[in-house]
């Protein structure tokens, strides 16, 4: 049935009540006609039943004879009388009624009598049989007679043979009772398989009402309504598409914010370490107070920028990962960077080194706002783990494809669950990386999501000498370099 239309299954459905209904009725008027002819012999007289009885009735009535014109004698006829469908009736030789079941005069005359003695003949006025037998007496003189009326045709010797005639009549009848009865049997079926699909599409608009997308229409056919629920489960799957990609986009939203807003820590840190330098040193050198204060300066319009990039990204629906390019030379960009973080680390007496190799020495396409904030997050969390006396190593290599960059530190290293999870939203450890002081989890998470949009990846070590060690690389958006930089000595 479910490859076939609604308007098929319709006609087979009609078609099915209309086999059921004469298979059924066939059935029946066969019972019928078996329990009838079982039944005949006991509770239905065929039609000539009283005709028969004529003879032993005849033999009956000239054995007794003259008796029978006794009143005493008015059951003797009774014993061989079977059934009612015979009636008798004696009279005298004047044709006078004497008794018997039929009281009604039947004779005219006794002209009318002697005329019917020793026949047979049809009774018109109850349209029946008479036969007249005479009662003789013993000098032939006839003395009177005994007239029976009688009927051919089958009748039902008693009561108990009604019930088979009943249900004769009902099984006449039963092809209007099979057609209603089948007729509710199929159609319920009919309605219980349109009803099925039906149902499945109410609970799933229910849960899509519900904003609840997880679910499955099993209802798999070819015809209108399988045709439906195939429609529907294909409007679902669009829709529940439609709206993960929406709230992948807000999810990545929320971590921009989350990410930008962890970000501003290290310029305002920075910010607040020249300040207050500034405030508690008493400088004199105004070359020196000029640099802290471009330093500030600098810092000031980085956290400008992150907190308009916040806004950006809080009022956009969509996060945008295009990439800036300019055309940057390398070694200004990171020793620019270093000097940022010179009196971070004076105050902790940490020296960061920015190793020279060749490769520093050529300009690239960078998206510098990306960079920076990478190298923020990077060198703010080895200035929070490096011991005093420390140092941190700053190294770039390069190729025509790629760039690595490399920042290392003389602190206490990842620990074994550090390596693995480091780079995961939230995560703070449970090493001594993580002993000193609380922090969000976001760093190297943020770094590694904006890796990703330069085209690289990151990867967590230890030193040889121990420390942490966090090489990242990007795409060589320029392919400035005709063959592979190496460390200089």
């Amino acid at each position: 049935m479910k490859k076939e239309s609604l308007v098929a299954d319709f006609r087979m459905t009609i078609t099915q009540i209309a086999a059921a209904t004469i298979a059924a009725t066939l059935i029946t008027w066969g019972l019928a006609a078996a329990l009838f002819l079982l039944e005949q012999n006991r509770t239905i007289y065929p039609a000539n039943y009283y005709e028969r009885q004529i003879p032993a009735i005849d033999r009956y009535v000239r054995r007794e004879n003259i008796n029978l014109l006794s009143k005493e004698k008015k059951t003797g006829l009774k014993p061989v009388i079977k059934g009612a469908g015979i009636t008798y009736q004696v009279v005298d030789g004047n044709a006078s009624v004497l008794y018997g079941t039929n009281t009604d005069p039947i004779f005219s005359s006794e002209t009318d009598m002697i005329n019917h003695l020793n026949t047979t003949s049809i009774y018109k006025r109850t349209n029946t049989y008479l036969h007249v037998i005479p009662i003789v007496s013993q000098k032939g003189q006839i003395k009177g007679a005994v007239a029976l009326i009688y009927r051919v045709k089958m009748t039902s010797a008693d009561s108990g043979g009604q019930w088979v005639l009943g249900l004769i009549a009902a099984a006449l009848f039963s092809p209007v009772v099979y057609i209603v009865l089948f007729t509710m049997l199929f159609s319920k079926l009919f309605i219980k398989r349109i009803n099925r699909p039906l149902q499945l599409l109410k609970e799933a608009a229910e849960k899509i009402k519900n904003k609840d997308l997880n679910f499955e229409i099993s209802y798999y056919s070819e015809n209108e309504l399988g045709r439906l629920c195939t429609a529907f489960s294909e409007m679902q799957q669009e829709l529940k598409a439609s709206l993960s990609a929406q709230w992948e986009m807000e999810q990545g939203r929320v971590e921009m914010v989350e990410a930008l807003a962890h970000d501003l820590k290290t310029p305002i840190s920075i910010v607040l370490a020249y300040t207050e330098s500034l405030m508690d040193g008493g400088y004199t050198d105004s070359k020196r107070i000029c640099r802290y204060l471009s330093v500030i300066e600098e810092n000031a319009k980085k956290c400008s920028h992150l907190v308009q990039q916040i806004e950006e990204t809080s009022e956009s629906v969509q996060i945008e990962n295009e990439l800036n390019l300019v055309s940057t030379d390398l070694h200004d960009f990171l020793a620019k960077k270093v000097k940022g973080y010179e009196l971070q680390a004076r105050e902790k007496d940490i020296s960061i080194v920015l190793c020279d190799t060749d490769c520093l020495h050529h300009s690239y396409l960078l998206d510098t706002d990306k960079l920076e904030r990478i190298f923020d997050n990077i060198v703010s969390n080895s200035l929070r783990y490096t011991p005093a006396k420390g140092k941190i190593f700053i190294s770039v290599l390069a190729d025509q494809a790629t760039i690595r960059y490399q920042i290392c530190d003389t602190g206490c290293g990842f620990s074994k669950k550090d390596l693995v999870h480091a780079t995961e939203r939230f995560y703070r450890g449970d090493g001594s990386r993580n002993s000193r002081g609380s922090h969000s989890g976001l760093g190297l998470h943020t770094v590694k999501q904006l890796v990703h949009q330069l085209g690289g990846d990151i990867e967590l070590s230890n030193g040889k000498a121990g420390g942490a060690c966090l090489q990242f690389s990007q795409k060589n958006f320029g392919n400035r370099l005709k063959r592979a930089c190496h460390h200089g000595e």
